[in-house]
């Protein structure tokens, strides 16, 4: 019986010490920023993730790292204490096309495996059409 009550004690605390510590909680839903269809002179290509450290300790992003070099993601260069938020920066180059990029964060956050949380972009960068006013109609709206 005290077997029993030992390894009993011994799992109620790993599971207490496990969730001890920073944890990263990001504000957008599945982690993902939606860019929808955006052209580049009118957007910036920047997008913020929110995040709030939920942990008891005080949370450090140690990296942060783009799926390629058109996205450039820019971390917080100071802890995050318990209870407080903190942004993650993400510049995307706007060149047309769809975009599906990941940035990966390194954390020492004990709610995410290996501290690692990966963020996702994504959306479609369109050609904004250019009207020459000088060039004339080929059709009438009286011919269709």
């Amino acid at each position: 019986m005290k077997k029993y009550l030992l390894i009993a004690a011994i799992l109620v605390n790993a599971v207490v010490f496990a969730q001890v510590g920073p944890k990263i909680e990001f504000k957008d839903k599945d982690n993902t920023i939606d860019y929808g269809k955006v052209t580049k002179e009118e957007d910036s290509g920047i997008r913020v993730f929110e995040f709030t450290n939920t942990g008891t300790a005080p949370l450090i992003i140690t990296n942060v790292q783009s799926s390629c070099g058109c996205t450039v993601p820019s971390k917080p260069t100071e802890p995050i204490a318990p209870g407080k938020t903190g942004k993650i920066e993400v510049k995307y180059n706007m060149n047309p096309g769809p975009i599906r990029k990941t940035i990966t964060v390194e954390t020492n956050a004990v709610n995410a495996e290996d501290g690692r949380v990966v963020l996702k972009i994504k959306g479609e960068v369109i050609v904004k059409p250019v009207e020459n006013l000088l060039e004339k109609k080929t059709k009438s709206p009286m011919m269709q």
